[in-house]
C-alpha cells in the first residue's frame, strides 16, 4: 500500500479501480467546460489523491502546499473552487479562507479537517466555507462534496447569465419573461402602444396587469403625459362617481370645495381602470357615455367638459359571464374590448421562473453584500409549485427567503412553509385522516430531509435501527430521496 492510502481505506489496487470507474462516469456525465479547482494541502499523498479525484470527476486541478502559493494562484489565475486543509504551515487554512472571502466573496471553499477537530470546520463554515470533509475520508464522500460545489458554481454562472438576459431582454416597463407566451404579449403591447384604441387586459390576480397597462402608456405617444391608475375594487361604491367625474362646490353635504375627477386629471394621458368588473352597473352606463362623447360632467354641475383620455381597463373576472348574469353591460364590454391582452398565469409560463427569481434577488438583496443565489433544490421546488398568487406570490416568497436566509445560497428551508414540502411529503393537516403507512412514509421523508440524507441520524431521531430504516426505504420506494 502506498504511504497515506490508509486514509481512504482498502488496497491501492481497489482504490485505483474506483478511480477508473469514476473517470468513466465523469466522461459520460460532464458535457460542459471543466471547473478549475485549487487544492491546498502540505501532505503530498493527500494532495495528490485529492487531485486525482478532482480530475477524474471532470475538473482541472492545481495543487499547492502552502497558503502563500494559493494566494499567488488566486491573484493570477481563474479558479472556480478551493479545497484547502485547515492545518497549513505559516498561514493557516482559516486565514486563507478569510483572504479568499475578502478578495473573492463568491468563490466556494471546501475545507479539509482532521477527525476530532470538527470545531475548526464549524468555525470555517461560519467564516464562509460552503462545506467540509473530515480526514480520513472516503473517495465517494470527497467526490460528492466536489460535485456539490461544482453544481453551486454552475448555478452561480446560470444566475449571472440570467442577470445578463434581464439587462438585454426584449421587454417593457419591468415586465419579466422570455417565454413564448410572454413574447406574444410584448408584440401586442408594441402594436397597441402606437394607437389610441381602448385596451382590455385580462389575467388572474398577481399576473402584472398594471405593469402591462403602464407599458402600453409609456411606449406610446402619450408617454410624456399623466398615467392615472384607479382600483375600482377599493373605492367605496357611493364615492366612485365623485372620484371619477369630480364634483362642484355644494354638490352634496360636506362638499365645501369643488374637486377635479380622475377622468379630468388624466386629460391628455391614460386612465387605467383596474378591476373594472367591480364597477357598479349604474356607473358603467355613465362611463360608457364618457367614452362615446369624450365629455365629463362633474357631480352637481350642469356643464360638460371636453376630455382627451385613453382608457385601459383590466379585470381578473370573466366579463362575458358577468354580462349573462347582468353584472356587466354588454355595450361597455364591446367599447373597452377593442384590443384584448390576455396575461398567462405563472403556472403557464414556468420557464420564466428562474428569470423572475433572479430579478427579485437583485431587488431585495443588500447591494453592499455578495450577490445571493438560490440552490438547485429550492429552484426545483419553486418551479414545481402552481403559484395561485402568480408573480406577486413568487415575489413575496423570494423577499421572505432573502430576509431569513443567512448564507450566499438560499435553500429550501428559507422558503415559505407551504413550499418547503411537496404535497406528498408535508405533514398532515389537523383533521386529515391518513393510513398509518402514509404517516410513517411522510415522517421518514421529513426526517431525512432535516438530516440532509444522513440515515444514521434519521434512524436515531425516529427511534428505529438503521437496518429497519433501510427496510422501510425499500418498502416505500424512497431510496432516491434518502441519498
Amino acid at each position: 500500500m502506498e504511504p497515506g492510502m490508509q486514509a481512504w481505506g482498502g488496497s491501492t489496487a481497489t482504490w485505483r479501480m474506483k478511480m477508473v470507474t469514476m473517470s468513466e462516469e465523469a466522461v459520460v456525465q460532464r458535457g460542459t467546460a471543466p471547473m478549475n479547482i485549487l487544492i491546498v494541502d502540505d501532505e503530498p499523498t493527500i494532495r495528490e489523491a485529492c487531485g486525482e479525484v478532482a480530475q477524474l470527476t471532470g475538473m482541472n486541478a492545481t495543487m499547492v502546499a502552502t497558503a502563500e502559493e494559493a494566494i499567488d494562484i488566486l491573484e493570477n489565475s481563474a479558479v472556480d473552487i478551493v479545497l484547502t486543509d485547515l492545518m497549513l504551515p505559516h498561514t493557516s487554512g482559516l486565514e486563507l479562507l478569510k483572504r479568499v472571502h475578502d478578495t473573492h466573496p463568491n468563490l466556494p471553499v471546501i475545507v479539509l479537517t482532521q477527525y476530532g477537530t470538527i470545531d475548526s470546520a464549524v468555525a470555517a463554515t461560519r467564516m464562509g466555507a460552503i462545506d467540509y470533509v473530515t480526514k480520513p475520508f472516503r473517495i465517494e464522500e470527497l467526490r460528492a462534496r466536489l460535485e456539490r460545489a461544482s453544481r453551486a458554481v454552475e448555478l452561480q454562472q446560470e444566475n449571472q447569465l440570467l442577470r445578463e438576459q434581464l439587462r438585454t431582454r426584449p421587454g417593457f416597463g419591468g415586465i419579466i419573461g422570455v417565454s413564448e407566451r410572454m413574447q406574444r404579449v410584448y408584440k401586442t403591447i408594441q402594436k397597441v402602444s402606437q394607437h389610441e384604441y381602448p385596451v382590455l387586459i385580462l389575467g388572474e390576480s398577481g399576473t402584472g396587469k398594471e405593469l402591462v397597462a403602464r407599458s402600453v402608456h409609456y411606449s406610446g405617444a402619450r408617454k410624456e403625459r399623466t398615467f392615472v391608475p384607479v382600483d375600482c375594487s377599493s373605492l367605496v361604491p357611493t364615492l366612485i362617481e365623485s372620484e371619477l367625474f369630480g364634483y362642484v362646490k355644494g354638490a352634496f353635504t360636506g362638499a365645501l370645495h369643488g374637486k377635479q375627477g380622475l377622468l379630468e386629471a388624466a386629460n391628455g394621458g391614460t386612465l387605467f381602470l383596474d378591476e373594472i368588473g367591480e364597477m357598479p352597473v349604474d356607473l358603467q352606463s355613465k362611463l360608457l357615455r364618457v367614452l362615446q362623447e369624450r365629455e365629463v360632467k362633474p357631480v352637481g354641475s350642469t356643464e360638460r367638459r371636453r376630455i382627451d383620455v385613453r382608457i385601459i381597463a383590466a379585470t381578473n373576472r370573466d366579463l362575458e359571464v358577468g354580462i349573462k348574469s347582468g353584472n356587466f353591460r354588454q355595450d361597455l364590454y364591446f367599447r373597452l374590448n377593442v384590443v384584448q391582452i390576455k396575461l398567462p398565469a405563472l403556472r403557464e409560463r414556468k420557464s420564466d421562473i428562474p428569470l423572475l427569481v433572479t430579478s427579485f434577488l437583485d431587488k431585495f438583496c443588500d447591494p453592499q453584500r455578495p450577490a445571493r443565489t438560490i440552490s438547485e433544490d429550492a429552484m426545483r421546488r419553486l418551479i414545481a409549485y402552481d403559484w395561485p398568487g402568480n408573480v406577486r406570490e413568487l415575489e413575496n416568497a423570494i423577499e421572505r427567503a432573502v430576509a431569513l436566509g443567512s448564507g450566499p445560497i438560499l435553500h429550501v428551508g428559507d422558503l415559505p412553509s407551504n413550499l418547503q414540502y411537496p404535497t406528498s411529503e408535508r405533514a398532515p393537516e389537523k383533521d386529515e385522516l391518513l393510513p398509518l403507512e402514509e404517516l410513517e412514509r411522510r415522517a421518514i421523508l421529513r426526517t431525512l430531509r432535516q438530516t440532509t440524507g444522513d440515515k444514521l441520524a434519521a434512524a436515531r431521531i425516529l427511534g428505529i435501527g438503521k437496518t429497519t430504516l433501510y427496510r422501510k426505504l425499500k418498502q416505500y420506494h424512497m431510496e432516491p430521496a434518502a441519498q
